[in-house]
């Protein structure tokens, strides 16, 4: 097969979609991979790095697009790509469908084949495929909530460890899965006061066994999300359904409630964002006020650390798209579950459901497209 890197094009994104480790392993079965001019550069990664693990190096995105059939991409197509994408060509990279009707609508006019890491899920219901950036992510929001709390950027001024005789911060986490998890354990360190909220009892067990002890948990329901962002400095949003669009559980009339200089992170805003406020921001604009309260919405928030990204990722997608690659997608995702369930758009037809249902769009069943 014949397989494309482009260059990531979205607003301070520095990921690249494979590392040279993941072109060896193409090329290595003998599969041809092209790779745009200086698209890993963002990540450390040279144009010679590259040639050296077998890839052909071509000097636009147009011409990695025309060439391939495959696509592998950090994020989703924005607009000055679209008219790019072909025909059946298969397109696996980050969609977040559900938070952009534009993108679905786009991405259904060019009859292309669409599988969305975000959606790749296994048997257990884990996230394969999400897991990596969701870790990165979950990590970052401590880290940029920590510097907005910051009083020169108009946070409250708080640090959040506090020192010896002034108590420390107050961290609120919505959500206890990888990316809460990841974002509670960073705060913790750090000395903050951390409180999770999540609807799984069983996952809020868990975490009450292996979380320090500055670390608690609460059952989440309105009353006690109402109750605690009127007293916590940094609210992090980490829910998740996959594929759908994130409840809007902070709301306006919450958010009248909080201190001011108080800090909002919403991890998210690749699902339309778990705040009433919220709305997506870029590393090179990442915050704004509301009601005095710091919002920050940044959509690619693993794109700050590209090294660490590009590595993680590689390390997760690459044996799915050797499957791919050396199958075709029909063929992979009728044996593969998990790939199969990373299907959301063929040839023009949605076919996963949390799709359809956010924008009220015809649902068709995958299994009628993998005969």
């Amino acid at each position: 097969m014949i397989i494309g890197i482009p260059k990531e094009i979205k607003n301070n994104e520095n990921r690249v979609a494979l590392t040279p480790s993941g072109v060896f392993e193409m090329t290595k079965e003998g599969h041809t991979v092209y790779v745009q001019e200086t698209a890993g550069l963002g990540s450390g990664i040279t144009d010679a790095d590259y040639k050296n693990a077998g890839a052909i190096i071509l000097p636009d995105i147009a011409s990695i697009y025309n060439a391939a059939d495959m696509i592998i991409k950090v994020k989703e197509p924005i607009a000055e790509e679209y008219n790019l994408i072909k025909e059946n060509q298969l397109l696996f990279t980050y969609f977040h469908f559900a938070s952009s009707e534009i993108l679905t609508k786009a991405m259904i006019d060019r009859k292309a084949v669409c599988i969305a890491y975000e959606t790749v899920e296994l048997s257990n219901r884990a996230l394969p495929l999400l897991i990596p950036m969701s870790e990165v992510a979950g990590r970052m929001a401590v880290q940029q909530g920590a510097r907005y709390l910051e009083k020169p950027v108009k946070g409250r001024g708080v640090l959040l460890g506090g020192v010896p005789g002034v108590p420390p911060g107050k961290v609120l986490v919505i959500g206890g899965g990888i990316v809460g998890t990841q974002a509670a354990r960073m705060a913790a360190g750090l000395g903050a006061q951390v409180t999770i909220l999540d609807k799984d009892l069983d996952r809020l067990r868990y975490l009450s066994d292996v979380m320090p002890a500055n670390v608690v948990t609460m059952f989440s329901n309105e009353y006690n999300i109402r109750n605690l962002v009127q007293t916590n400095d940094l609210i992090i949003g980490a829910v998740l359904i996959p594929g759908a669009k994130a409840p809007k559980l902070v709301t306006r009339d919450m958010i009248k409630t909080m201190r001011p200089g108080s800090v909002m992170v919403d991890v998210a805003i690749d699902q339309g964002g778990a705040f009433e406020t919220s709305r997506a921001t870029t590393h090179q604009d990442p915050v704004y006020l509301v009601d005095d309260v710091l919002h920050y919405c940044v959509a690619n928030m693993p794109g700050a650390v590209p090294f660490t990204s590009t590595v993680a990722l590689t390390n997760a997608t690459l044996p799915y798209a050797l499957e791919l690659a050396r199958k075709g997608w029909k063929k992979a995702c009728s044996g593969n579950l998990p790939l199969r369930k990373g299907l959301n758009i063929i040839n023009g037809q949605v076919v996963y459901k949390g799709v359809a249902d956010a924008f009220n769009l015809p649902y068709h069943e995958v299994d009628a497209f993998l005969q």
